[in-house]
């Protein structure tokens, strides 16, 4: 029987625009300084059990409102999770955000502590299969980026 075993470490990429020429119009620098902020992209992985997937689906429909309101709060944007089946006949997810905060730590440890993120992963948390070693999603190495 075939195993397949993700090695991830945590590294994440940060994009900073500079250069911003001084005739350039005050909309255009607004833009800019916008989009100059550090951003922390993270890509994640985790299995997802068998019989869990059309709840798991469901859970997530874009009409299912979920957390996705503290997400935002917390500043992890472009939140997406992708789903699919290996030559193993398992499941795994793939999940990307970008986190635009200035304190990952502190913001994290806020949305750890918010009840309704406290119960929305005690149900999605058991309908998944954790990497041996890790507690949660297993954080996947950043290799390529393209601005």
């Amino acid at each position: 029987m075939n195993k397949i075993y993700f090695i991830s470490i945590i590294l994440f990429s940060s994009s900073w625009l500079t250069h911003c020429s001084p005739a350039e119009s005050s909309s255009d620098t607004e833009e800019k300084s916008l989009t100059s902020q550090s951003i922390k992209r993270v890509g994640m992985v985790i299995q997802l059990k068998k019989d869990k997937i059309d709840e798991y689906k469901r859970l997530h429909a874009d009409d299912y409102e979920g957390v996705r309101d503290l997400l935002i709060k917390y500043h992890m944007n472009n939140f997406s999770i992708f789903l699919h089946q290996l030559d193993d006949g398992n499941y795994y997810e793939f999940a990307y955000y970008e986190y635009t905060g200035d304190n990952f730590e502190e913001d994290m440890k806020l949305l750890a502590a918010e009840p309704r993120n406290q119960a929305w992963l005690k149900v999605c948390d058991a309908m998944q299969i954790r990497q041996e070693g890790y507690t949660s999603w297993t954080e996947m190495e950043s290799i390529f980026f393209n601005p």
